[in-house]
């Protein structure tokens, strides 16, 4: 059963503008991790801000685990659509600590169930003995931990990834995909990754999708 469908999705920001997205379509599995791949302008963030409610398309469908979150006749604000995101610069508060950056979106649960939750995340991302540091008190591969943590930690339905390994270097860069795919694979997370380096998507996803600027896509089952 198909766990997220975009059904014919088109959007442009302006009257008049140029279409960015034209009656796009896209299903995922649970569990499944998808890659998104395409040269820049093609569309593939606006992608993730329709998804996630930050954009509203002009026509199509969007559901996430058989709730429609967004149709002709209903827009299910961001807040509550369940979805998680992890940013290319991590979005980390400088001012909080590692356990605070993480606990950030647990405040609807109770101080026991919190400080639980909390405990699992940094144990998934192996940061328990940072969890008083701040940001810049750790590396860039740490800082990505985090961010991740913090996404996965109030268990959303969906994780949407914009270009996140951009800001590694090469060695650190392969070292955190493949932590990742792990991450991925043990919270069974549904996922989509935006990126335009192929690497990325054959490392952590199990298939890609590419888009082109002319609104053509086409896809690949990763045999890794």
């Amino acid at each position: 059963m198909t766990f997220f469908e975009m059904s014919d999705v088109s959007f442009h920001y302006d009257k008049g503008s140029r279409t960015v997205l034209r009656r796009f379509s896209l299903g995922l599995d649970k569990g499944e991790s998808v890659g998104v791949l395409g040269q820049s302008g093609c569309g593939k963030s606006t992608l993730l801000r329709l998804i996630s409610g930050l954009e509203e398309p002009v026509t199509g469908r969007i559901v996430i685990d058989g709730t429609t979150m967004v149709d002709a006749r209903k827009f299910v604000n961001p807040e509550l659509r369940g979805v998680g995101m992890v940013f290319q610069d991590y979005g980390l508060f400088p001012h909080l600590t590692v356990e605070q950056n993480i606990a950030f979106g647990l405040h609807r649960l109770s101080k026991k169930n919190r400080a639980a939750r909390l405990g699992e995340m940094l144990e998934l991302v192996k940061l328990q003995d940072y969890r008083r540091r701040y940001p810049h008190e750790l590396s860039g591969g740490q800082q990505q931990r985090v961010a991740f943590a913090r996404a996965l930690a109030p268990e959303p339905a969906l994780l949407l990834m914009d270009e996140p390994f951009s800001n590694l270097d090469a060695n650190l860069r392969g070292e955190i995909r493949s932590e990742l795919r792990q991450l991925l694979r043990a919270a069974e997370m549904t996922s989509i990754l935006v990126t335009h380096d192929k690497e990325d998507a054959d490392a952590i996803c199990d298939r890609i999708v590419y888009m082109q600027a002319n609104d053509e896509i086409s896809q690949e089952r990763n045999s890794s």
